[in-house]
């Protein structure tokens, strides 16, 4: 299928060379204009203006993919809704708060456009393991882009529709706020090891051995030992960890539907408390954790 790709950052990237190398066609568009040329080597079309992009879809439907933050989603919708074609098709793929998806969905069906929310896991590791993807929004339109999901989800990864906009976004978040108490829990064990009574312990050895078969054996598991491995003694780390939003958006939404979440709230004051200064083993591995998986700065920036 033909589809347009804008924001073409970490996961952006990624999912263009993917759908490109494929067999799909892929119209890639940046505000900055090495990633388009980064796209093409991988066989994708270039569009470095917007009137670009939609001239690629001559005579036939617009499909869009925006991999953009959430604090600029709005406008860029919003600048895309005032040149998009009735019967086109957007898939917001960032992590942006489900709370406002219905009125992004609204205001493109307000232009005749289907709007899918698509939150979008797998990190820098998508290219090759497959991405994870959670939809919402327009059925049809979910329907009509399933061959570039699918092509995405290989060899190993998954899409599934959950229904109404925002649906897609709020399985996302939900998602991303268990892997901060996951990786939080991770991080005080291996804390453990390093600072408890027995000195000189091999923790990457013992990341080893909870990788084969153990009840903690996990993807996280791998990519911590991995990382332990590499660099024993965290150096070069300062274990200040970011938080993207996601986690607060969850935490917002638990206490007004008055829902406990003692794990998830825990993880994420230490993030806070790290940006103040409160750093220790635990946070420097919460922050190699978050390079190994997602490519984040390895000192506190997202």
């Amino acid at each position: 299928m033909k589809i347009a790709i804008t924001g073409l950052g970490r996961m952006g990237g990624q999912i263009a060379q993917k759908l490109a190398e494929n067999g799909h066609t892929v119209v890639a568009h940046n505000r900055s204009h090495e990633p388009i040329d980064e796209a093409v080597t991988h066989g994708a079309i270039a569009a470095y203006t917007q009137a670009e992009v939609i001239n690629n879809f001559t005579g036939e439907p617009v499909v869009l993919w925006i991999m953009l933050p959430a604090e600029i989603i709005d406008a860029q919708l919003d600048s895309w809704l005032d040149i998009l074609p009735g019967g086109s098709i957007v898939i917001d793929g960032g992590n942006s708060d489900y709370r406002g998806d219905a009125a992004r969905a609204d205001r493109a069906r307000a232009k005749g456009v289907a709007m899918l929310d698509i939150g979008t896991s797998g990190g820098v590791w998508g290219m090759a393991n497959g991405f994870s993807m959670m939809i919402g929004g327009d059925a049809a339109a979910y329907q009509t882009v399933k061959p570039a999901l699918d092509t995405l989800s290989q060899p190993s990864g998954g899409h599934r529709y959950f229904g109404a906009s925002g649906s897609g976004h709020y399985v996302k978040m939900v998602h991303n706020a268990i892997e901060y108490g996951m990786m939080e829990s991770l991080a005080e064990g291996y804390r453990m090891l390093k600072e408890g009574p027995y000195t000189d312990l091999d923790l990457a050895s013992a990341g080893d051995v909870w990788q084969q078969s153990s009840v903690v054996t996990s993807w996280l598991n791998d990519l911590t030992r991995q990382a332990l491995h590499e660099n024993p003694e965290l150096s070069d780390i300062s274990g200040v960890v970011a938080e993207s939003g996601e986690t607060r958006w969850t935490l917002e939404t638990a206490q007004q539907l008055k829902i406990a979440l003692p794990a998830i709230q825990a993880s994420f004051d230490v993030r806070l408390a790290s940006q103040k200064g409160e750093i220790n083993f635990a946070t420097k591995l919460l922050a190699a954790m978050r390079n190994k998986f997602g490519g984040h700065n390895i000192n506190g920036q997202q």
